[in-house]
């Protein structure tokens, strides 16, 4: 059996029903919307988002009962983990775009510069680099 010769992850984030504007992550993050399909009320359905060539996708609640989104249990269950060049201008960025800074960015004994902010559908992300 070969390998593929690219391997990547590719998460998918549940968001309520009824939603339409997932432009946060354009404006936010960069993101390109690589497709959308569309209810018939014009809300979404799924989403394929790239940033920099990472592939994620939004995607409504279904009726399956171990998808949601965060609301559903307050909290989350992944904490997205983006790398950037600039990670305060990306934090600062996502605050102006409608997302809640739950840790300010800052330097780790660990070499990574790091913050964390939740984005407007209850997802949370750690924005970093290696320094």
């Amino acid at each position: 059996m070969h390998a593929p010769a690219h391997i990547s992850f590719a998460p998918v984030l549940y968001i309520k029903n009824g939603v339409t504007d997932i432009s946060f992550y354009t404006k936010a993050l960069g993101a390109v919307e690589v497709m959308r399909f569309s209810n018939d009320d014009g809300s979404l359905h799924v989403a394929e988002l790239s940033i920099n060539g990472a592939i994620f996708h939004v995607h409504e609640e279904t009726g399956k009962s171990n998808l949601f989104n965060p609301s559903k249990h307050n909290g989350v269950t992944a904490l997205i983990g983006l790398f950037v060049p600039d990670v305060d201008a990306v934090m600062e960025k996502a605050e102006k775009n409608g997302a809640e800074v739950i840790a300010p960015a800052q330097d780790y004994d660990y070499g990574y510069r790091q913050g964390e902010i939740k984005d407007p559908f209850g997802h949370c992300w750690v924005i970093q680099k290696k320094i």
